[in-house]
């Protein structure tokens, strides 16, 4: 005799488990779909004067070139929230050779007014184009300013006085600079500060004028600006969404992305927390 077949269970709950989830699925893609759509539009609105601008005076860009012209709106959006403060750039053998009667504005809207040259690097290294770039700047009347490069598993003394064996600076120039960006890889944090400490000190003791120190943010906030707060500081953020420049920082770097007439390549950009005419006090009487 044939046992009776048994009967399956309704597998009405298994059916709208899938459903929930299908549909779950779906108000999640579509959850995610809006959320980039409305951050796209909100971005074009944030910029919609950029927009404007790059449209009406890159013509010349290729729109494929997504990153050129996402720098290009902030390098606007930036430069015409600080019109009251002074534009400069800053260069080094990495730009080759500069066209000097070109090198004045961005985009034939926003002058430069100064520049920061690299002088040296470390114990022994002088930059290839210093003293063509240095007296080029004075020639096509930039308010100049030389940097050096720290190297921190190098003697810090030798370092100074390899800036100073090479830099001459006169009146109407920038306060001398040290640019610290890398951490030691042969010496504590604590011996680094000793070393920046030893270069800044007698450099000030040379050129009679407080140095500025050049680092990026993080750097900055992590070692500096405890220990070093009787310094200025020239500060690197290249962050997409910070548009202003703080309080504490006496010039800004905020792209390396800019273009700039008779300058192969890109340049970085900078902005003086002040007027022409503070910039004026600010330099070397």
């Amino acid at each position: 005799m044939k046992k009776p077949i048994p009967k399956r269970k309704p597998t009405t709950r298994r059916k709208s488990k899938k459903k929930k989830s299908f549909f779950s699925g779906n108000v999640l893609k579509f959850s995610i779909g809006a959320f980039f759509i409305l951050l796209i539009l909100g971005t074009a609105y944030h910029y919609r004067e950029a927009l404007a601008y790059y449209f009406s005076f890159k013509t010349d860009k290729k729109l494929s070139e997504d990153e050129r012209r996402i720098a290009d709106l902030r390098i606007y959006e930036v430069l015409s929230k600080h019109e009251n403060k002074v534009y400069g750039f800053d260069v080094s053998e990495y730009q080759g050779k500069i066209d000097w009667k070109k090198a004045n504005t961005i985009d034939e809207t926003f002058p430069l007014g100064f520049v920061f040259i690299r002088a040296t690097a470390g114990k022994n290294k002088v930059d290839t184009k210093y003293k063509e770039n240095w007296q080029a700047a004075k020639k096509h009347k930039f308010i100049r300013g030389a940097y050096h490069y720290y190297r921190p598993n190098e003697n810090s003394i030798e370092q100074a006085e390899n800036f100073i064996k090479n830099v001459k600076l006169k009146s109407g120039d920038l306060p001398p600079v040290l640019d610290i960006e890398k951490l030691p890889e042969e010496q504590s944090i604590d011996s680094l500060k000793v070393g920046l400490r030893r270069w800044l000190n007698r450099v000030e003791k040379h050129y009679k004028v407080k140095p500025i120190i050049y680092s990026g943010e993080s750097y900055y906030s992590d070692f500096l600006e405890d220990e070093f707060s009787e310094y200025t500081f020239w500060i690197a953020n290249y962050n997409f969404f910070v548009e202003n420049i703080k309080d504490e920082w006496t010039f800004w770097q905020f792209t390396e992305k800019a273009t700039v007439p008779g300058i192969k390549g890109t340049v970085d950009i900078n902005v003086y927390n002040g007027t022409p005419k503070q910039l004026g006090y600010f330099v070397i009487n």
